[in-house]
């Protein structure tokens, strides 16, 4: 079995146990050759220590009785992405509407601004240039297919 096929199944096996609780979504699985598995999840208010206690723990189970790794090496990690990881779904910049956040583009440019709404196929953020009584406030329309990536900056 591939790496993408371990994935795929490992994904149908995590959205199974997600099911009941739809606040709560996959975000994605990696899997490193060491057999090392990596789940990342989000939900709609955010993701409890607990909460990826229980899924990791549900999960083990299933990918032990799925039978995987015959000889039981894999190991599983389930957590939720980091401040530091690039939002990658319409449901994390939903969830993100009010914050800052850093826009790369694909053309290596950056933008920063407050992310203020997004839709099917853009977002538009509230960028500030200038300081003092020459700041100008502005907002900027950007289609996803030109976001390279997209982080949650925190101010404080």
């Amino acid at each position: 079995m591939t790496t993408e096929e371990q994935i795929q199944k490992i994904e149908a096996l995590l959205l199974e146990l997600l099911a009941p609780e739809p606040e709560y979504f996959l975000i994605q699985v990696r899997i490193k050759p060491t057999n090392n598995i990596k789940v990342f999840i989000d939900g709609d208010n955010g993701v409890t220590i607990d909460k990826c206690v229980r899924i990791n723990r549900q999960l083990y189970k299933k990918i032990e009785e799925a039978g995987f790794y015959p000889e039981g090496e894999f190991s599983l990690e389930v957590s939720s992405a980091g401040v530091g990881e690039p939002l990658k779904m319409l449901r994390q910049y939903t969830r993100n509407i009010d914050r800052f956040v850093e826009v790369s583009f694909n053309d290596g440019t950056v933008k920063e601004g407050k992310l203020i709404q997004v839709a099917d196929s853009d977002i538009i953020i509230e960028e500030t240039t200038g300081k003092g009584k020459k700041a100008v406030t502005q907002q900027v329309v950007i289609p996803f297919e030109n976001i390279k990536t997209t982080t949650v900056q925190i101010k404080f």
